[in-house]
This record gives structure tokens, C-alpha cells and sequence, in this order.
């Protein structure tokens, strides 16, 4: 029989093979694709997209990722480290205004100071809320002791990106040593399972030397590691990394955002109750590219509630939009997106995956 987007749509399990045809369709040919993964979604998670307040916490890292322009040798920014009240001011913003979830996102750190900096911030945030907000970290590999002691203090969802799931990509993107290894990371998401987060992952797409097996496997990871959340976009690349030197061998802008919103819809369909995030990466190269986002299948939008005077020196690629705009501004905007794309928001609520409280 021949293959075609309507038969592989109508499978209960999709394969390898079937998913890399379907990133291959060109943007003609992928309206259906699309249309079946906002059915879906309409039907599994609702037409509402959640709000997570995203407070960047600190630009200080020990990793040195080639593609990312916070990686600890690159000497161009002044680090930083929000102060406790500035970290309570953009919580309190967020639950005033019903947003009910933020993220603490921060360069990879795993002292022990760090650690009780940020068991001490969650217990303030939670006080200075009535416990009002959902809190995700993104603060990438850490113990299993300080997992569970983050857990305890009050954060509910994990966010560690695993960039590729390919062993031999994740070595080209990296330096080959003991705090860049693909193994490290898996087994950090593993814990993560085991210490009560609902757990989330991600990858970018349009990466040099990437393939399309390689998207193919990364959706595929998703699935077979059963995650709960996940936040994905277009690579974009950074002159002051490594990886700007392989710059030529990327696709066009057009293309790595057809392709992540393709990334988006079939991720939809072959896990239908996830949370999706409609990532900024995908406004930067799209005005309209977290809009599409959303259509396709994408529930989670997260506002930047970071003091402005930091944001310039919080890029992890070139020309991250809105980093002057104060949060009003930004929730208004995005406001208009998600109104445009026909969803609401659900302000007041956790938006917990639906994968997750289905598996508990």
C-alpha cells in the first residue's frame, strides 16, 4: 500500500519511518498534518494555552555547550544572579495576575550553595504567594538528594533539555569530558522521574550535522521515555559559540520553523496529553511562529518575567525578541497570539500535564 499523511495518520502507533516522512512534507502538503494534531489537541488537552512566568535566574554556568552563548568561557556578559526579592517581585507579578505558574531557569550549577539558595528561594516564594503558583525549574543536572530536597521545598515540574537525543550528535555539540556526557543527562531524567516531578524535555531543531532520522529519533525518545512536557524550537545560532563556525550547514530560517512546527503536531499525535510549549526560538525567526505553534498543537506559552536591566546579558542565541519589553507589555502580546491562533488563556490554572496525573 502506498503511504500517504491521511494512512499514517489514522495508525494507533506511528513508526520511525512513518514520522520522517511526515517532517519531510513540504509546507503545502502539511496542512493536514496540522489539522489532525489541533483536533487532537482540542480533544485531549483543550483549547486553552497555560501561562508559566519565566524568571531567568541567573546566567552563571559551568557547562560550555557549543551552541549556547551563556557557556561558561565566553567572556562577553556580566553574570548575574537575581537577589531573593527580585525573584519574589516577578512571582508575585505572575500570581497577581493569575498567570498561577513560573519557571526558575538558570545557567547549570550544582554547588552547594547554589542548591540551598534555590530550596530557600522555593519555601519564600510559596510564603509570599500562599502557595498560589506551580514552580518549574529548569537548572539542569543535579543529585538525586538535591531533586527531592527541591521537590520537598515545593517545585512541582522539572524541565532538562537533552538538545539531541543521537550519542554521537550530543558528542559533536559538546566538549568530550566528564560534565558533558549524554549518559549523565539521561540518568538525570530518570531521576527526575523518581523524585516526583512531572518531567520535562526538549531538542533543537535545524542543528548542523543534524538529520532527519535524528528529529525522527528525537520524538521517538519522547514517546518511549514516556515525558511529560516538552519545550522545543528552531536552533538558532550565536557568533560568540563554537558552533557559529558551522553556521552554513544549517537550514534557512523559514525552514527550521516549518520544521519545528511540524516537530510540535506530531509530537501532539503520538503523545496526545502532553504540554507542548510554544517556544520564544520560534517567534524569533516568525513573527507568527508561536501562533503556528499553537494551532499545531502547542499549550504552554511562557512570558518573560525577568527584571529587564538583566535580559541583555541572557542570550543563549542572537536576536531573542522582546527583551526590553517590560511583562505587561509582553502578557498583552502574547495575549493577541494566542487569541489569533483561536485559544484562550487558562489563567488561575496549574495546567498540569494531563500525561502525568493519567500515569499517577
Amino acid at each position: 500500500m502506498v503511504r500517504t499523511v491521511e494512512n499514517i495518520l489514522q495508525k494507533k502507533y506511528i513508526a520511525k519511518d512513518d514520522i520522517m516522512m511526515l517532517l519531510a512534507l513540504k509546507k503545502a502538503g502539511s496542512e493536514e498534518l496540522f489539522k489532525r494534531a489541533h483536533d487532537l489537541k482540542t480533544a485531549m488537552v483543550g483549547r486553552k494555552v497555560f501561562f508559566r512566568g519565566l524568571i531567568e535566574y541567573s546566567n552563571i554556568c559551568t557547562k560550555n555547550c557549543f551552541y549556547c552563548g551563556i557557556r561558561m568561557d565566553n567572556g562577553r556578559y556580566q553574570r548575574y544572579t537575581l537577589s531573593d526579592e527580585e525573584v519574589l517581585e516577578a512571582a508575585r507579578y505572575a500570581s497577581d495576575n493569575n498567570f498561577a505558574s513560573i519557571v526558575i531557569q538558570s545557567g547549570e550549577q550544582s554547588s552547594k550553595a547554589f542548591s540551598n539558595s534555590i530550596e530557600n528561594l522555593l519555601r519564600k516564594i510559596h510564603s509570599a504567594t500562599n502557595s498560589s503558583l506551580h514552580i518549574t525549574l529548569s537548572l539542569g543536572e543535579q543529585t538525586e538528594e538535591t531533586y527531592k530536597r527541591w521537590y520537598s521545598a515545593g517545585a512541582h515540574r522539572y524541565l532538562l533539555r537533552i538538545e539531541v537525543s543521537n550519542p554521537a550528535l550530543y558528542a559533536k555539540l559538546h566538549p568530550a569530558d566528564q560534565r558533558h556526557t549524554h549518559l549523565a543527562r539521561l540518568a538525570s531524567l530518570s531521576l527526575l522521574r523518581k523524585s516526583g516531578f512531572q518531567v520535562g524535555t526538549g531538542v533543537m531543531i535545524g542543528l548542523p550535522f543534524q538529520t532527519m532520522a535524528d528529529l525522527a529519533d528525537d520524538l521517538c525518545f519522547f514517546r518511549d521515555f514516556d515525558i511529560d512536557m516538552v519545550g522545543m524550537g528552531p536552533y538558532i545560532e550565536h557568533e560568540d559559540t563554537p558552533l557559529w563556525e558551522y553556521r552554513n550547514l544549517i537550514p534557512s530560517a523559514a525552514e527550521r520553523v516549518q520544521l519545528s512546527i511540524k516537530m510540535v503536531a506530531i509530537l501532539r499525535i503520538i503523545m496526545p496529553d502532553i504540554n507542548i510549549a510554544a517556544t520564544t526560538a520560534m517567534q524569533t525567526l516568525d513573527p507568527r511562529g508561536r501562533e503556528q505553534a499553537i494551532y499545531a498543537g502547542a499549550n504552554v506559552i511562557m512570558p518573560n518575567l525577568t527584571p529587564v536591566k538583566y535580559r541583555d546579558n541572557y542570550l543563549l542565541y542572537e536576536n531573542k525578541p522582546n527583551v526590553k519589553d517590560e511583562p505587561e507589555e509582553t502578557r498583552i502580546a502574547l495575549e493577541k497570539h494566542i487569541r489569533a491562533a483561536g485559544d484562550e488563556i487558562g489563567y488561575g490554572e496549574w495546567g498540569d500535564s494531563r500525561h502525568f496525573i493519567n500515569r499517577e
